[in-house]
């Protein structure tokens, strides 16, 4: 074991791979069959059908959700966490492993860096994991611009031809408004030159239809959403034909099913249903399905990643992206509600530098050296932060999943913080651990691991926040005032007559409601720490995913492009021209 201190994720990762079991060895340990492995290099992908059909009538493992209190920008380790506690597991003689989400080439390549974890927490191989693994977000992005693509061209062809032209090749008139064209194009990369464009300038008949669009992350694509539900490949084939493209002019809404595309966006997509097998640096499984950011996205790993896991584990580990108020949210009421399972633990991650911000510490910039606040010691800073992981343990609470709270320990903190977090959660009843994975790896978080295998055993129950025939707007009315602690909502006029045409048509009445919201406080504004108090939440737009079922309100100014930052991640990232090894990744 590497020290971490010392060494980079890339050399931790490198060391761990040197003895990685073959795929036929390990997958054979894990009671796999020959059948129910598709063989891609070191990272195969598991046959979920064929693995589900094997072990229908064994019993389900204990489920584990990780969430975390607001982070900071750098974010405050739940992947590192989720696989630090799977290895903890390990260390405690448990059938252990997990399901985390495929990482964005955005962030990767941006300030934030991959998600494979850190340290001796991490997942490998790294450099697969962090560089599209075996494709599942190039097909999602494939198959989305394909469907893009083919809506420009029906619009230009339909301007171009008439009735009996469209007739002779086989199509009907979509006479699809170009006002009220819902979908764009994708990207897996923060270019925020793409927030806004037209496209159609050529200035010919045949370069397409002339139209403002955008460029949208990949990940936050519909298409995502959709892997991240589905149940199977025919479940998924239904949803990609029900995905609302556009409007035409009298109001109905246009699909891939009516635009012929959605059996070629399924077929680009026909792979990813399967959850690709990687590996703890302790040579531990963990699967990897969908992908991340639970602010303009689900942001969760997939319900067959669980479903699979809890067959295939006694303990099995999931994630939900950023805090509490947002990816737990969206695991508690939208991802268990429609995958029937219940867990049995939430671990909520906590970062003593993340609470001194919270507590009032200056702002932490991605890409510069944090202030001395927060590597220097400040319980004064801390004890006012903590009203932050404190609000986020009464939302899990809301739920009946019963919270442990881990304190991942940064090397700077100083034992004085850590007795206090601990003594504040005592104060709140709430379980505490300190875990140190990021270090030592396993042996750093038997303390987590075997609080999480403690409550695991205590009676919980899973109640969501409101019920399916709860109108939008009381739904979100009820999302802001108790999970994020606002004084109400404020609709903005176009937001209102989405949402009373929503409610007043009963195709809506079973859709699942998706906040987007920023990832950075609380409330809708980025800059507003700790527990804000009196404020209102703005809605200003509610974005329809027919496919996915989902009805998603957008508060405040948040973009569904992220931006690349002066010091991106790119910038130390080579690859060995002797050996193909890659260097730099964090």
């Amino acid at each position: 074991m590497l020290d971490p201190v010392q060494y980079k994720d890339w050399q931790i990762a490198e060391e761990a791979e040197k003895t990685l079991p073959s795929v036929q060895e390990f997958t054979s340990k894990m009671g796999l069959l020959e059948d129910e492995v598709i063989p891609y290099g070191r990272t195969p992908k598991l046959d979920f059908i064929k693995i589900m059909k094997r072990l229908k009538d064994k019993p389900d493992g204990k489920y584990i959700e990780v969430t975390a209190i607001t982070p900071t920008p750098l974010g405050e380790g739940k992947s590192t966490t989720s696989l630090g506690l799977i290895e903890g597991l390990g260390k405690l003689g448990k059938n252990a492993g997990g399901c985390l989400r495929q990482p964005s080439g955005g962030p990767t390549m941006n300030v934030k860096g991959t998600a494979a974890g850190g340290g001796n927490a991490l997942l490998i191989p790294m450099t697969e994991f962090s560089l599209g693994l075996t494709g599942d977000i190039n097909d999602i992005t494939n198959a989305h611009n394909l469907a893009m693509t083919a809506l420009n061209a029906r619009m230009q062809h339909e301007r171009n031809y008439d009735d009996v032209r469209l007739e002779k090749i086989g199509l009907r008139r979509l006479d699809i408004d170009p006002e009220r064209v819902q979908w764009n194009f994708v990207m897996d990369f923060c270019c925020q030159a793409l927030r806004k464009m037209e496209i159609g300038l050529g200035g010919g008949k045949m370069d397409g239809f002339r139209m403002e669009t955008r460029t949208n992350i990949a990940v936050s694509s519909e298409l995502m959403a959709i892997l991240s539900v589905a149940v199977d490949l025919k479940d998924l084939r239904e949803r990609i034909g029900n995905i609302v493209l556009a409007y035409d002019r009298k109001g109905n809404p246009v699909t891939a099913e009516d635009l012929e595309v959605a059996g070629a966006m399924t077929a680009w997509m026909r792979n990813t249903i399967n959850p690709t097998l990687c590996y703890t640096v302790e040579h531990q499984p963990c699967l990897v399905h969908a992908g991340p950011f639970a602010n303009i996205a689900i942001g969760q790993s997939s319900i067959i990643g669980d479903r699979l896991g809890l067959k295939l584990f006694d303990y099995h580990v999931t994630e939900s992206g950023f805090a509490a108020d947002i990816g737990f949210e969206k695991f508690w009421n939208v991802k268990c509600r429609l995958s029937g399972l219940k867990p049995h633990v939430s671990v909520i991650v906590a970062t003593i530098r993340a609470l001194k911000m919270h507590g009032g510490g200056p702002e932490v910039k991605p890409g510069r050296p944090l202030p001395e606040e927060y590597t220097k010691e400040n319980l004064a800073l801390l004890e006012k932060g903590c009203e932050n992981l404190f609000h986020h343990v009464r939302n899990v609470q809301m739920s009946g999943i019963r919270p442990v709270v881990c304190i991942n320990k940064f090397h700077t903190d100083t034992d004085a913080e850590i007795a206090l977090v601990r003594e504040l959660c005592k104060e709140h009843g709430v379980r505490c651990a300190l875990s140190e994975h990021w270090q030592y790896g396993g042996e750093g978080a038997l303390e987590l691991a075997q609080a999480v295998v403690d409550a695991c055993e205590e009676e919980s129950s899973l109640h969501y926040l409101y019920d399916l025939d709860l109108p939008l707007r009381q739904r979100v009315e009820r999302i802001a005032t108790q999970v994020y602690g606002a004084d109400g909502v404020d609709w903005e006029p176009l937001a209102i007559e989405k949402a009373m045409r929503f409610e007043s048509d009963p195709r809506y009445a079973d859709y699942c409601t998706m906040m987007v919201k920023t990832h950075l406080s609380l409330s809708h504004d980025p800059a507003l720490k700790g527990v804000p108090k009196h404020w209102r939440l703005p809605i200003r737009d509610i974005l329809e995913y027919g496919g996915a079922r989902f009805l998603c309100p957008m508060a405040g100014t948040i973009s569904m492009m992220p931006g690349t930052g002066s010091n991106p991640a790119y910038r130390r990232v080579d690859v060995d021209t002797e050996t193909g090894k890659v260097s730099g990744l964090f």
